[in-house]
C-alpha cells in the first residue's frame, strides 16, 4: 500500500491531482481544501495517502497532513459515508475544525457539506463524539468550554467572545476553536474584546 507521495505536481482535474514521482504520474483525489493549497504545477509536493482497492478499481485520496487522512478513515466509518462525502466534510471543515464541531455538537457546521443533510449531519457527530483520532487529542481550552456549554452554557467573557463571532456569521464549531486558542494565547484572565479580536485573527489564517 501506498502511505506518502512526494513529487513534482503536474496538473490538477477538478477534484485531483496529478502527482509525478520520478516521471510516474499518479492521479491523487483530494479535498477542495487540500487542492486550493497545494503549490503550482512544476513545484514539488508530499501528500499523505491513502489508498483505496476495489475490484474494479484502484484509487488514491491524498492529504495534507496524517490527521487529515485519520479523518476521511473516521468519518468512512458512519454508515451512509463514503470517500466522495468524507471528502466533502473536509473540503469545508479543516481537521480541527471538523473536531471542534464534533467535541461541541454543532451539526450546523458539518451539515454545510455537500452529500450531508441534517439527519447525517446528526449521526456523524453523534457515532464520532467519542471516537476522534487519537493522536489528535481535544485542546484542554477548547475541552473546558464544551464541558461548561454541557454543564448549561459558559458564561462570561468567554461565551460573549464565542456569541460575537457567531452573531459575525462564523459557525459554532469555528467560533469555539478560534476562542480557545485565542484563550490559550491572551490567559485564563482576559477580556471579551481581546478574546474577540485574538479570536478573529485565528479565523483570518
Amino acid at each position: 500500500m501506498i502511505g506518502k507521495l512526494k513529487g513534482v505536481v503536474d496538473s490538477f482535474g477538478e477534484d485531483f491531482v496529478i502527482l509525478d514521482v520520478n516521471g510516474v504520474g499518479y492521479v491523487v483525489h483530494c479535498s477542495a481544501r487540500t487542492l486550493q493549497r497545494l503549490p503550482k504545477p512544476g513545484e514539488a509536493a508530499q501528500l499523505s495517502i491513502e489508498t483505496i482497492v476495489r475490484e474494479d478499481m484502484i484509487r488514491l485520496y491524498g492529504f495534507r497532513s496524517d490527521a487529515e487522512r485519520e479523518w476521511f478513515r473516521l468519518l468512512q466509518t458512519v454508515q451512509g459515508v463514503g470517500a466522495r462525502v468524507a471528502l466533502g466534510v473536509l473540503s469545508v471543515l479543516e481537521p480541527e475544525q471538523l473536531g471542534a464541531a464534533i467535541a461541541t455538537g454543532d451539526k450546523g457546521s458539518v451539515a454545510r457539506a455537500p452529500g450531508v443533510g441534517p439527519r447525517l449531519a446528526a449521526r456523524l457527530v453523534a457515532e464520532l463524539k467519542d471516537k476522534t483520532p487519537a493522536f489528535a487529542p481535544l485542546d484542554p481550552a477548547l475541552a473546558s468550554l464544551v464541558e461548561a456549554t454541557e454543564a448549561g452554557g459558559p458564561s462570561g467573557p468567554v461565551a460573549d467572545a464565542v456569541s460575537a463571532l457567531t452573531n459575525l456569521g462564523y459557525p459554532q464549531a469555528q467560533a469555539a476553536a478560534a476562542v480557545a486558542a485565542a484563550l490559550k494565547s491572551a490567559g485564563e484572565g482576559a477580556e471579551a474584546r481581546a478574546l474577540i479580536r485574538l479570536g478573529l485573527k485565528e479565523l483570518a489564517r
